[in-house]
C-alpha cells in the first residue's frame, strides 16, 4: 500500500501529532528563560517537566480505554482543551508552584489524549496488518516534523518576545487539534479491512492475556529506556551545550536536527519492521543509540559534533514507537491496542520522568551531566539485549481457525 492511499484519518492524526508533539519537544529551550524569570534552580523546572511526563503516562491507559470505547475524536478534543489551558495558565502564572498544575498536570493530561497512543490506535483499525508498521512509522515521523518545525519558531519567538508570549501562542495553536479531531473517525467499511477473530474478547480478558505474556514485560522494559533517553536529551541537551560554551541557536539547531532526521528515521525503522523481525530491528536501533551517545560524550563538544549528534540520535529517536506499537499489535491484535500500548507507554513515561528529573538533580548536585550521559549508554545496550528473547508470535487466540 502506497502512503498516499492511506485513509484521511491517518493524515488528520498526523496533523494532531505535529502540533501536540512539536510543542512538547520544544520545552527544553524554555528551561533557561523560565528559571531566570522565576529565580529557581534547574531541578525545579526539570521536576515540572518530569511530572508532566509521569502524568502523561499515568493518564495514558485510562485515556486509551476511553478511546477504545468512545472513539478517538472526542478524546482528542478534550485533550486539546486541557493542553491549551495548561499552556495558557503557565504563561499567566507568577508563582512557580503553579507550574506543577499547569505545565505538569494539565499539559500532561492533554498530551495523553493527543499523542501516539490515541492516534496509533485509530490507525491500527484503518490500515491492514501487513502495512501497520509502515503506517505507524509515517505517523510517528509526524511528531518529528513538528519538532523540526516548532523548535526554530519557538526560539525565534523567545528572541523577539519572551517565553510567556510564546506559551500563549502555543495555547492558541491547540485549537487546530480540535478541528483535525473531527475527521478522525473510522470510515464505513474500514473495520472489515482489519477484522480479526478477537472481536468478542473483553477488555479484562485482553489485560489478563497481556499480563501473562513474558514478552509484554520485556517490551515495557525496553520502552522505559527509550523514555529515559528522549526526555533527558530533549530537556537537558540545550543546557548541556550552553555549559560547553555553545550558543542557544546551536542548541536549538541540534534539537531541530533531532526532529528532521527522526522524520526519516521513524519511517525507516517502521519500514524495516514490516520487512524484518521487529525484535531484531529493535536490537539494532538500541545498539545504534549506544554507539551514538558514547561517541558524543567522548568526543569534544563543538558546533559540528552537536549538529552531528542531533542528526544521528534523531535517526533512531522515535523509531522505537512504530516498532514497539507494531510488536504489541502483532502479538495481541488491534482491538485493544490503545489500552495495551497505553500501558507500555506509561512505562515509557516513568522512564521520561526519571530522565528529565535525574538530569537536573544530578547537575545541581555534581555540577556536571557526565554521570547521567554514561548511564544512558549502559541503558541503551541493556535495551538492545532485552528484545532478543521476546516471543513475537501472535497469541493462540489470534490464530485463524479452520472453517
Amino acid at each position: 500500500m502506497s502512503i498516499f492511499r492511506f485513509p484521511l484519518l491517518v493524515w488528520m492524526g498526523i496533523g494532531v501529532l505535529i502540533i501536540s508533539l512539536g510543542i512538547r519537544q520544544s520545552f527544553g529551550i524554555f528551561l533557561s528563560p523560565m528559571v531566570m524569570d522565576f529565580g529557581t534552580g534547574r531541578e525545579f523546572f526539570s521536576f515540572a517537566i518530569a511530572l508532566q511526563n509521569l502524568l502523561f503516562g499515568a493518564f495514558q491507559p485510562f485515556v486509551g480505554m476511553a478511546a477504545d470505547r468512545f472513539g478517538p475524536s472526542r478524546i482528542i478534543v478534550a485533550g486539546a482543551i486541557a493542553y491549551g489551558s495548561g499552556l495558557l495558565l503557565t504563561a499567566l502564572t507568577t508563582q512557580p508552584d503553579w507550574l506543577y498544575v499547569s505545565l505538569g498536570g494539565l499539559v500532561g493530561l492533554g498530551l495523553s489524549a493527543t499523542s501516539y497512543v490515541i492516534i496509533l490506535g485509530a490507525v491500527a483499525r484503518a490500515v491492514p496488518a501487513e502495512h501497520a508498521a509502515k503506517a505507524f512509522g509515517l505517523t510517528t515521523a509526524a511528531g518529528s516534523f513538528g519538532m523540526f518545525a516548532v523548535i526554530p519558531g519557538a526560539q525565534a519567538l523567545l528572541t523577539h518576545f519572551d517565553w510567556r508570549v510564546t506559551m500563549e501562542l502555543f495555547a492558541v495553536a491547540c485549537t487546530l487539534m480540535v478541528a483535525f479531531a473531527s475527521f478522525i473517525k473510522p470510515a464505513s467499511g474500514e473495520g472489515s479491512a482489519v477484522a480479526e477473530p478477537q472481536d468478542s474478547q473483553t477488555l479484562k480478558q485482553a489485560l489478563k492475556e497481556a499480563f501473562r505474556h513474558r514478552g509484554y514485560w520485556f517490551i515495557h522494559a525496553g520502552f522505559f529506556v527509550c523514555g529515559f533517553h528522549v526526555m533527558f536529551i530533549a530537556t537537558h541537551l540545550p543546557s548541556y551545550l550552553a555549559d560547553k560554551g555553545l550558543s542557544a541557536q546551536v542548541a536549538a539547531l541540534a534539537l531541530a536536527y533531532v526532529g528532521i532526521f527522526n522524520i526519516f528515521g521513524s519511517y525507516f525503522w517502521g519500514l524495516m519492521g514490516d520487512h524484518f523481525d521487529k525484535r531484531y530491528v529493535m536490537t539494532a536501533l538500541y545498539l545504534a543509540r549506544t554507539v551514538v551517545i558514547a561517541a558524543f560524550v567522548t568526543l569534544p563538544v563543538t558546533d559540528a559534533t552537536a549538529s552531528l549528534f542531533g542528526a544521528a540520535i534523531g535517526f533512531c529517536w522515535l523509531g522505537t514507537v512504530p516498532l514497539t506499537s507494531g510488536l504489541v499489535r502483532q502479538i495481541f491484535g488491534a482491538r485493544y491496542l490503545s489500552t495495551l500500548y497505553g500501558l507500555v507507554f506509561f512505562t515509557h513515561q516513568v522512564g521520561s520522568f526519571l530522565g528529565a528529573w535525574a538530569g537536573g538533580c544530578i547537575y545541581d548536585h555534581y555540577g556536571t551531566y557526565e554521570p547521567i550521559w554514561w548511564s544512558t549508554v549502559v541503558l541503551a545496550f541493556a535495551a538492545a539485549l532485552l528484545h532478543l528473547p521476546i516471543d513475537a508470535r501472535p497469541v493462540t487466540r489470534l490464530q485463524p481457525q479452520p472453517a
